[in-house]
C-alpha cells in the first residue's frame, strides 16, 4: 500500500515524497486513517516504526481543514496580550527535551509553507524564548509535563482550546513518574477533544491510563509486545567486571563496532566511560541528564556527523533520540528493568536496516540477562571473544552493593553464567534487587513532598531535578480522572483561571 490510499492531501503526500518516503509503515498505515477519522487511538509500536509521522501527518491535515474551536479571547489576562496566531489546538507531551525537539521538527518538515506555528516547550533552558514562541499564537505546542505546567502557572499558555492531545512514549512518562503532571494538565484541557496515546508497550498501566481518557478508542498494536525488532541481531559476551572497558575498545579497533550508542546505568558511569574511551585514543562523548540542553545538541550533532564513534548516554537521555542508521547499540551494563532493554535496542535495525545490539554481562548480571530472555521469551545467542574470557574464579556481587561501596562484599555467591538456558517459570529478581521498582537509570529518584510550598520535581524527563515553588493550583470543579478511575467526558473541567505562579 502507498500513502495515496491513506486519505492524506496531495499537498502532504508531496511533503511525504519530497522526504523520499514511498510507502507507509504498518503503524502508519492504520493509524493515519483512524486519527483523519477523528477516533481516539491508542498504539503500540516500538522505537523506529515510524510512530510520530503517523499522527503529525494526519494532525495537521484536521488542522488545516478546520477552524479553531472557540473565539480567541483578546486581552485575556493570564496571557498578558492574546496570541496573533490563535489559540494551541494541538498538545504533545513528551517525557524528554530531545523527543519534542525531534517531534516539532517533523512538524514543521511536512507542515513548511501551510502557515502552521508550532514551538517547543522543555525544562533545562530559559523561559524568556519559550514566552516570546508563545506569544506569536502556535497552533502545536510540543511539551515536556513539567516545564509546561510552569508556563501554565506564569499565565504564559492557555490550553483551554486544544482539540487534539497527543501522549507520545506514554509507558516512559509513567516509568518517569509523570502521572502526577498529566493528570494537572487534563484538568485543565475541554472535555471534548481528540485523544492518540502512543506507547512502545501495553502493559497493564498504559491500559489504565488509556482507560481513563481515551473514548472509545481505536486500538492499534503493529508489533508483539515487548519483541525485539526482527532486523536487530543480538548477542551477548561475557566478560569480567573489570575489563568491560577494556573488551569495548577492542571492539571499537578491531572493526567488530564502528559507530555505536552505549548504555550505562549511571549518569557518572557514563561520563566516566566516555573519558576512558578517549584516553584509548576512542572518539567518544557522553549525554546525560547533567549535561545542559546545549551540550547534549552538541554532543548528539557530532555523533551524528560522525565526529565521534561512540556516544554514552543513559536510559533515560537515550529515550527517543533519532539516530537514522545507527549499526551498533552497546548495553555496557544491562538495564535494571527487562523491558528497557527492548527499547535500548530498538535504536538500531530501523527503517529496513539490519543492526546489532552487543551486550557486555558480567556474572554480576546474570539475573538480569535471565530476565531480560524471558520477556523475549527466546535466548540470546552467547559468544566469547577471544582473550576476554571470564575468569571463574571471580564472584558475582550484587549490582546495587557493589555501586554504593564501590567495592565486593563479604558473603558473595557465585553465579555462573548461563550455558543452558533456563526454563521459563517465576520471574526471580535480580542479585540485591529490591521489591520496588529501581528508578530510570540515569535519573534521580523522586524524593517525597516536603510540608512547605517548594518542594523538588523532576522537570523535563532529562534525568536532573528542578527546585521550584509550587503554583497555587485551582480547587473548583472535578480534576481529571486516571489509572483506576473512569472519566466521564461529560465530566471535564476547564479551570477559567489557571494557576498562578
Amino acid at each position: 500500500m502507498s500513502f495515496d490510499h491513506l486519505g492524506l492531501t496531495p499537498e502532504l503526500l508531496r511533503a511525504v515524497a519530497d522526504q523520499g518516503y514511498t510507502e507507509p509503515t504498518p503503524v502508519q498505515r492504520e493509524a493515519i486513517p483512524l486519527v483523519l477519522a477523528r477516533r481516539d487511538v491508542l498504539a503500540a509500536a516500538q522505537t523506529g516504526t515510524g510512530k510520530t509521522a503517523a499522527f503529525v501527518l494526519p494532525i495537521l491535515q484536521l488542522l488545516a481543514a478546520s477552524q479553531p474551536s472557540r473565539a480567541v479571547r483578546i486581552n485575556d489576562p493570564r496571557a498578558g496580550r492574546h496570541p496573533r496566531g490563535g489559540p494551541v489546538r494541538v498538545l504533545v507531551l513528551t517525557p524528554t527535551r530531545e523527543l519534542a525537539l525531534q517531534v516539532e521538527e517533523m512538524v514543521r518538515t511536512y507542515g513548511a509553507g501551510r502557515g502552521v506555528r508550532s514551538t517547543t516547550v522543555y525544562g533545562g533552558v530559559g523561559f524568556d524564548a519559550q514566552v516570546r514562541a508563545l506569544r506569536t499564537g502556535p497552533q502545536i505546542v510540543v511539551a515536556t509535563p513539567g516545564r509546561l505546567l510552569d508556563h501554565v502557572g506564569r499565565g504564559t499558555v492557555d490550553l483551554g482550546a486544544v482539540e487534539i492531545l497527543v501522549l507520545d512514549e506514554a509507558d516512559r512518562m509513567l516509568d518517569m513518574g509523570f502521572i502526577p503532571d498529566i493528570r494537572r494538565i487534563l484538568a485543565l484541557l475541554p472535555a471534548r477533544r481528540q485523544n492518540l496515546l502512543f506507547s512502545a508497550t501495553f502493559s497493564d498501566e498504559i491500559r489504565r491510563l488509556a482507560d481513563a481518557f481515551l473514548d472509545q478508542p481505536a486500538t492499534v498494536q503493529v508489533a508483539p509486545e515487548n519483541r525485539a525488532a526482527e532486523l536487530v541481531r543480538q548477542v551477548v559476551h561475557p566478560v569480567d567486571r573489570d575489563r568491560k572497558r577494556e573488551l569495548l575498545s577492542h571492539l571499537v579497533r578491531s572493526g567488530r563496532v564502528d559507530q555505536a550508542l552505549v548504555f550505562t546505568r549511571t549518569k557518572h558511569g557514563a561520563s566516566r566511560l566516555a573519558e576512558q574511551l578517549e584516553r584509548d585514543g576512542i572518539s567518544a562523548t557522553a549525554i546525560h541528564g547533567n549535561k545542559s540542553q546545549p551540550q547534549r545538541v552538541r554532543a548528539l550533532d557530532d555523533f551524528k556527523q560522525g565526529r565521534v564513534d561512540v556516544l554514552v548516554a543513559t536510559e533515560v537521555a537515550a529515550r527517543g533520540l533519532d539516530i537514522e542508521a545507527l549499526p551498533h547499540v552497546v548495553n555496557y551494563e544491562l538495564p535494571m528493568v527487562p523491558e528497557d532493554y527492548v527499547h535500548r535496542i530498538g535504536r538500531t535495525g530501523r527503517a529496513g536496516m539490519a543492526g546489532d545490539a552487543i551486550s557486555l554481562v558480567s556474572v554480576d548480571e546474570v539475573d538480569l540477562l535471565r530476565g531480560i530472555e524471558r520477556v523475549l521469551r527466546h535466548p540470546i545467542p552467547l559468544e566469547v571473544v577471544p582473550g576476554f574470557e571470564r575468569d571463574s574464579r571471580i564472584e558475582a556481587v550484587p549490582i546495587r552493593q557493589r555501586s554504593m561501596t564501590g567495592r565486593a562484599g563479604a558473603g558473595t555467591r557465585q553465579a555462573a553464567m548461563p550455558g543452558a538456558r533456563p526454563v521459563p517459570g517465576r520471574r526471580q529478581p535480580a542479585a540485591g534487587r529490591s521489591a520496588a521498582r529501581p528508578a530510570a537509570p540515569g535519573s534521580a529518584s523522586r524524593p517525597a513532598a516536603p510540608a512547605s510550598a517548594s518542594r523538588v520535581r523532576r522537570d523535563t524527563g532529562s534525568g536532573g531535578v528542578t527546585p521550584r515553588t509550587q503554583p497555587q493550583r485551582v480547587s473548583s470543579g472535578p480534576v481529571a480522572s486516571m489509572p483506576g478511575e473512569r472519566l466521564s467526558r461529560n465530566d471535564g473541567h476547564r479551570a477559567d483561571s489557571p494557576p498562578s505562579g
